[in-house]
């Protein structure tokens, strides 16, 4: 009875729920809680400050800076290896020699009499 009670118990600590939404921003109010007691400071900026370096976007990240390149056209190269795919004939696959099957010869009342074989 012991080991049983053991067991369970092993059992049902193995899995856990997950965490909710609500426990995630339960544990985060109770950080800034603990932030705010431990005389930090929460500072105030206005909407977008926050991604400005000296009062201007930070364009080291920015992805459209530079001019647009120009494209080496590869049209014959698509067209030769276009040529060299449809050049390749696809596999034969082996047809099987037909077999003759087995048929159910059957009387006037339905009652099967005997079996023939069909090519």
């Amino acid at each position: 009875m012991i080991k049983k009670a053991r067991i369970m118990a092993s059992r049902r600590h193995k899995f856990s729920k997950p965490k909710s939404k609500a426990d995630t921003r339960e544990e985060i109010s109770s950080q800034i809680d603990q932030f705010l007691q431990q005389k930090g400071e929460i500072q105030q900026v206005k909407m977008g400050e926050s991604g400005l370096q000296d009062g201007k976007y930070n364009t080291s990240h920015l992805g459209f800076i530079e001019p647009k390149k120009e494209r080496t056209p590869l049209n014959d190269v698509i067209v030769e290896m276009q040529q060299r795919n449809a050049a390749k004939k696809a596999p034969v696959t082996p047809t099987k020699p037909k077999q003759p099957k087995k048929k159910i010869i059957y009387d006037d009342f339905g009652d099967p009499i005997r079996w023939v074989w069909e090519e």
